[in-house]
Formats: structure tokens, sequence, C-alpha cells
């Protein structure tokens, strides 16, 4: 019987509306994503303006998610800012089945990720409302779980959708529409929003002053982490380099792709299994400080510069678990650490730290790769995730 009332007091509308939401959001932009270098390039634009589109949307997010933070505590409700951004997301991404020229993708894109921006502090300001502190982990790491679900059927189903349309990009783009918009009713009719009254006025400096000291010691842990947490897009490059000379261009990068699915079928179980764990041991981050760990564990073995498909293959597992570890146990420590009134701002900041150490690290990783080698690239990672490890040990 205690069993049964824990499943039923965490697992509600709220948890299982926000998950689904996930899903299907997810599965909308990923299948955009996934077909959107193709389409660029069909329309006479070159690398440069991915890396415009894809720099200045996630810029935007950053600084969306920050803003969006201060403001989503100062409202009555804040379910509907985050429906608000979840439409303006499913609307912007269908945009693309319309643009003709790049900078109309880039205004899109644009568009769709400040929706992102908009709707997360709120969104996981609401989950961390509906549910008991003991249960935060498994909360989170469901979301996470249905997140990367729908991360992963994205891009299958923009293959499915290229050979069943005549690879034609623009009728891709307005199916997104469908579960974009599926995910607006998904959260729209299952989260429930939990009433807080009115909000005293406080400017933004004032909200960020009043963020608990043990958070801002979180905030500094995650920042030196995040330094050294590289994207996992440069994995799929380390394989296909590594394999290349035994297996040659174009089947090192089919190998490379299947070990990057592998790596997303792990995040995705760790996610849940991180948050279960969290929420059974005394310390919740002990079970982070583990995840940052693993990542060390993996940049170190990222610097023998193998190829060794099985010794490859553990690498992107380990890359998987610990991916999969991270966002939840970074939630679930701030929703614990911080008031339910200043969960909106907490998250917004965390956010915007995640998406600076993102930056950080793309810098450093790629130019130490370029410039001095594999080896020194990914021993600096495991440098900052053992600091970043340590840290979160030692928060009180």
């Amino acid at each position: 019987m205690p069993n049964a009332a824990e499943k039923q007091s965490w697992l509600n509308h709220t948890v299982l509306g926000v998950g689904l939401t996930s899903l299907f959001s997810d599965w909308s932009h990923e299948t955009a994503t996934a077909v959107l270098p193709a389409f660029l390039a069909a329309i006479g634009a070159g690398p440069v303006w991915l890396g415009a589109i894809e720099g200045i949307s996630d810029g935007l997010s950053s600084f969306a998610k920050l803003a969006s933070g201060h403001f989503t505590d100062r409202l009555k409700r804040r379910k509907p800012l985050a429906v608000f951004g979840y439409a303006f997301t499913a609307l912007a991404t269908a945009s693309f089945g319309f643009a003709t020229h790049a900078y109309q993708v880039l205004f899109g894109r644009a568009v769709a990720w400040l929706g992102r921006g908009v709707r997360s502090p709120a969104k996981k300001a609401l989950l961390a409302a509906d549910v008991p502190p003991g249960a935060y982990g498994r909360a989170f790491g469901l979301e996470r779980l249905m997140d990367t679900v729908g991360a992963i059927a994205g891009p299958l189903t923009a293959l499915w959708l290229l050979e069943a349309t005549g690879h034609c990009f623009r009728k891709v783009f307005l199916w997104t529409l469908l579960p974009g918009l599926i995910a607006v009713a998904c959260f729209w009719l299952l989260v429930r929003e939990r009433s807080t009254g009115p909000k005293p006025p406080r400017s933004f400096l004032l909200g960020l002053k009043a963020l608990p000291p043990s958070f801002r010691r979180l905030l500094m842990a995650v920042g030196i982490f995040g330094a050294g947490d590289f994207s996992h897009s440069l994995l799929i490059l380390y394989a296909t380099r590594m394999l290349t000379p035994i297996h040659g261009m174009a089947r090192a990068a089919s190998i490379a792709v299947g070990l990057y699915t592998l790596h997303n079928v792990f995040s995705a179980g760790s996610a849940y299994l991180s948050g279960w764990l969290s929420d059974r041991v005394p310390s919740r981050k002990a079970v982070l400080a583990a995840g940052y760990a693993v990542a060390g564990v993996t940049a170190i073995l990222l610097c023998t510069g193998t190829p060794s498909l099985w010794l490859l293959a553990l690498i992107f597992v380990l890359a998987g678990l610990y991916a999969g570890t991270e966002e939840p146990l970074e939630d679930s420590l701030t929703a614990e650490r911080v008031l339910k009134e200043q969960h909106g701002m907490a998250f917004g900041t965390l956010a915007a730290v995640n998406a600076v150490g993102d930056f950080a690290s793309s810098l450093l990783v790629g130019s130490l790769w370029s410039a001095l080698g594999v080896q020194t690239a990914f021993a600096a990672s495991a440098l900052l995730f053992i600091i970043g490890a340590i840290l979160i040990l030692r928060l009180r």
C-alpha cells in the first residue's frame, strides 16, 4: 500500500503531461533538424548559413530562458506562458516548409528556439510544484527519458517521410506541425497548476541575488563541468576518424551513426534510472557526482585514440549514461535547494549557465583538438569533469 500511494502521488497528470509534451515536441523539431542541412544545400545555402542558424538560435534560446525564468516567477499562472512557447515553436518549425531563402529559415529557427527558451523554466517549475521533493529525481528523469525518445523518433521519422514523399523537404517540415500541436494539446489538457497567488515585484538583479548560496555553489560546479562537456556530435566525428583507416570513410561514417544511436538509447534509459536512484539514496548529489565521474572516465578513454570498435562502443555507452544523468539530476538538485516561488528564476539561471558551458566547451575542445591533438583536448575535458564531480560532492 505505501508503494501504491507513493506511485499515485508523483506519477500524476502533470508528470505524464510534461513527459508526453516533451516527447512530441522533440519529435517535431528533431524531424526538422534531421533534414535541415540537406534542405539548406538544396536552396543554395552553405555551411556558414547552418552555423549562423544554429548559433543565433541557441543564443536567443539561452537569453529567453534567463528572462523567462525571472518573468514566470512574477506571474499568477505559469501554464499559459508554457503553452504559448510550445505553440510558437511548433508553428515556427513548420514555417520552414514555406522558406525559399536561407534568411527565412534563420528567422523561423530563431523564433522556434525563442519559444523553447520561453517555455522551459515555466515547464520545469510547474513539474516541480506538482510532485513531492522525494520524487524529483523520478519526475525529471521521466521527462528527460521521454524527451530523448522523441529525439530518437525524429530522425527515423524524417528518413521515412523523405522516402514516402519522394524527398520533398517542404512536406517533411509541414508534417512536423502534427506532433508539435499534439505537444501543445498534451500540456494544455494534462498539466495542472498549483495556485500560488500574487508575487511581490522584484527586479531581475534582486531575483538573482535572492537565490540561495547553496544553489550558487551548485551553479559553479555545473559551470566548470559544462566547460568541458563537449557536444556529443564530436563523438561521431571521433569514431569516423578512428575507424576510417580500417573500414573506409563511408563504412566508418555508417558505424559512427549506429554508435550514436546506441548512445541515445543508453541516454534515455539512464535518465529515468539515475533519477529513480537519486530518490532512493540518502544524498541526491552523490548520483550526479557519479555521473560527472563517468564523464571523466569517458574523456580519459577518448584520449587513447582507439580504433577498436568494442572500445568505441563502450565510450558511446558511457557517454550516453552520463548525458542522461546530467539534466534530470541538475534539475532535481535545483528544485530541492530553491524555494518554489523562485523556481522559474533558478531553472532559467541553470539553463543559462549550461548554455555558456556548451559554448565554452565547443571552443575549448575544438581548438585544442585542432591545435594540439585529440589527447590534449579530451584530457582537458577529463580534468574539468573531475573538478566538477568533486565540487558536487562538497555541496552541503
